[in-house]
């Protein structure tokens, strides 16, 4: 079984020899005969009424493309030439980024996001596992069944989601940053990749800023979604981050509070308290998605991580 073949998109020279080999008729009738069985380049020549030279000059742009092999071999005048299909497909993923490199966690913590300790929302709102739908479609009333743990997927309209994470290793070891992530977007009928929704992060009952969302996200299919999930809702979000450092509060890397991990009280009490809230006087009332570890791009929950820089 010959490979299959993925690109990332820093691969430029590569695709475009590709690129540039599968733009020729004549070269991808060659490629698909040579997909039957190797053939000398006099066969090829001969199979499309060719000449030899014309021939050699498609089969080296084939080669060099790395899309076949060519291998001398003996024969009855002299050396002949052997080519045959190196691998079995081409692909190209334009959306992978390689990884960054990033500092040591002291500490981390996934709550899936089905676990939430408080709740308001508006239809339309909804829950789905990587299995099923979680009830009706605008139903509230499965923000309060013990199936919401399995979610896998929420959205609503307005209102809010509140979660509880320990502060138990915050208490008793020095840390200087605090760090949530999450996947989210705005919350559309179906979906609409331009629907802003202003979405307003507390940390211990204290507003921090506002994390604008752009859109509902649902021109590709997410990369974790399963088979099942209907490809005309919401598919994917954008990774998101929160960070409470000794000297303030980030979104994304970008400053919005002076609010500290002291004057938060972060290690006072038995928890922390994540808030993600879009309110009826928003700018942008557009909802939310929150995606779990099982649906969208990125395999993770909602994470909480202490570093010490």
């Amino acid at each position: 079984m010959k490979p299959d073949l993925t690109l990332h998109m820093d691969d430029r020279d590569k695709i475009v020899d590709i690129c540039k080999a599968l733009s020729s008729p004549i070269r991808l009738d060659i490629l698909h005969y040579l997909a039957d069985k190797p053939a000398i380049i006099s066969d090829v020549a001969t199979k499309f009424d060719i000449p030899l030279s014309s021939a050699a000059l498609y089969i080296k742009v084939l080669e060099n493309a790395g899309l076949i092999s060519v291998q001398p071999i003996p024969g009855s005048k002299g050396s002949q030439k052997l080519c045959g299909v190196l691998i079995n497909s081409v692909a190209i993923d334009m959306f992978y980024r390689p990884p960054v490199e990033q500092p040591t966690y002291l500490y981390r913590e996934a709550m899936p996001v089905g676990c939430y300790f408080d709740y308001s929302v508006k239809p339309s709102c909804g829950m789905v596992s990587e299995a099923q739908d979680l009830g009706f479609e605008d139903n509230i009333g499965i923000f309060t069944s013990p199936s919401r743990f399995k979610a896998q997927l929420i959205w609503l309209s307005q209102g809010y989601l509140e979660y509880r994470f320990t502060n138990q290793f915050l208490r008793y070891n020095e840390a200087k940053r605090v760090r949530f992530s999450f996947e989210i977007c705005s919350e559309a009928l179906g979906y609409n990749n331009d629907w802003p929704s202003d979405v307003t992060i507390s940390i211990n009952s204290k507003e921090l800023g506002i994390l604008h969302c752009t859109g509902d996200y649902g021109d590709r299919r997410g990369k974790l979604n399963p088979e099942w999930w209907n490809p005309y809702s919401t598919q994917y979000g954008l990774l998101r981050t929160v960070e409470v450092t000794e000297d303030g509060t980030f979104m994304d890397g970008q400053q919005v509070s002076n609010e500290t991990m002291q004057s938060l009280g972060m290690c006072e009490g038995d928890f922390i308290r994540l808030k993600l809230e879009v309110k009826e006087d928003a700018k942008y009332c557009g909802g939310f998605n929150l995606f779990g570890e099982k649906f969208g791009d990125y395999p993770q929950n909602i994470l909480m991580e202490l570093y010490n820089n």
